[in-house]
């Protein structure tokens, strides 16, 4: 395909953006294609982790309620998996573009890049802001930090992340919380396991609590969330890590868990029902508890403008919910009302040989320009 979204889909693909690299080189070229669409260009710079930024960059008058357009640039990584293709070089087969990233989300970030160049400076009426973060795919952390530091500065209240759905209107979707639970023993010669206090024990104790919490979570699903495919709060037992040595009574042993609160729902009030079982237990290991990080639930009403604008444009008219976390529950803390919609299929994403339907990319295309200017112009 000569398409020019799939030439700048090839040249996203090329950053190789996976969470534990740097962004910077990404970042800077969507910056740069910005200014020279006539946006005003800011850079949020990450204090605590090394290469790492988001963009935010904006047009038209300051402070309209315009259109937020949001989108990650980190992608997961590729190692272990049965690439047939180089994943950090886009390659078209049969129709289908793959890479790292074709669908969650560079391709998305092409197609509104490659939308806006057709948009001229002068035709915005009101205010269009692009949100491109970092660090979403290990907990949102690019728009916790956007969170953090915006302030009361305006923003759009109508927010558009193009996570891949299908081209599904999706208005809700779950958080994620990840915890730690750390029990600490006491180590002994393995020979006298009485005179220990064995970690691994606690540890074991404190999965089982776990896992009876998750069938119960199971068992209770929400009512009013008919939108949700899994309307009750899924919680993982993620990583166990205990011990020195087969000969040794370990002393510690760290369990990380990982739940998803419903939109609606504290997102602590698991986590503290978690740690009340555990007190329970009465073990004799000593156990201590922390909150590694959030990723907020995003609920919006019903009939937003945007909404009506989307379905124009939908595969289908039903409006649904995300299985997945987006950066749109942080970006709700800021004043915005996300919906999710984009090209592409999260089936395929965080897999082997991910890839995004050419025919949908280039139809992107047209939908981002068709929404920017019903709403901007």
């Amino acid at each position: 395909m000569s398409e020019p979204v799939v030439t700048l889909l090839e040249r996203f693909v090329a950053h190789p953006t996976v969470s534990d690299r740097p962004v910077l080189a990404l970042a800077a070229d969507l910056a740069t294609r910005a200014t020279d669409l006539g946006f005003r260009v800011e850079r949020f710079v990450d204090p605590d982790r090394e290469g790492k930024c988001s963009v935010v960059a904006s047009i038209g008058p300051r402070g309209t309620d315009g259109l937020a357009i949001s989108g990650h640039m980190d992608v997961v990584p590729v190692e272990g998996q049965p690439w047939t293709t180089d994943p950090f070089r886009a390659t078209e087969k049969d129709g289908r573009l793959y890479g790292r990233g074709a669908a969650d989300m560079k391709g998305f970030l092409a197609a509104v890049m490659t939308a806006l160049a057709r948009i001229p400076a002068s035709a915005y009426r009101r205010e269009l802001v692009l949100v491109w973060t970092h660090d979403e795919e290990i907990g949102c952390l690019g728009s916790a930090g956007l969170a953090r530091w915006w302030g009361d500065r305006p923003i759009p209240t109508t927010c558009w992340i193009g996570e891949p759905t299908r081209f599904q209107v999706q208005r809700m979707h779950p958080g994620h919380v990840a915890v730690e639970l750390t029990a600490i023993g006491r180590a002994a010669h393995s020979s006298r396991p009485e005179v220990g206090i064995d970690a691994i024990e606690a540890g074991a104790a404190i999965v089982a609590a776990a896992k009876e919490l998750a069938r119960e979570l199971r068992e209770h699903p929400v009512a009013d969330l008919a939108e949700m495919e899994r309307p009750w709060v899924a919680l993982n037992v993620g990583q166990i890590h205990g011990g020195q040595a087969v000969n040794i009574v370990p002393d510690h042993c760290v369990v990380r868990i990982g739940y998803r609160p419903l939109p609606g729902q504290p997102p602590d009030a698991v986590w503290n029902e978690l740690q009340q079982r555990v007190a329970s237990l009465g073990l004799k290991a000593k156990v201590e508890g922390r909150l590694l990080r959030v990723s907020p639930a995003m609920l919006t009403p019903l009939d937003t403008p945007l909404e009506a604008v989307l379905l124009s444009h939908a595969s289908t008219t039903a409006i649904g919910a995300a299985t997945f976390a987006t950066d749109g529950g942080n970006l709700t803390q800021i004043g915005t009302r996300p919906l999710v919609f984009g090209p592409g299929d999260i089936a395929v994403a965080h897999q082997a040989d991910e890839w995004i339907d050419g025919a949908e990319l280039v139809k992107a295309v047209g939908v981002v320009e068709a929404v920017v200017r019903r709403m901007c112009c």
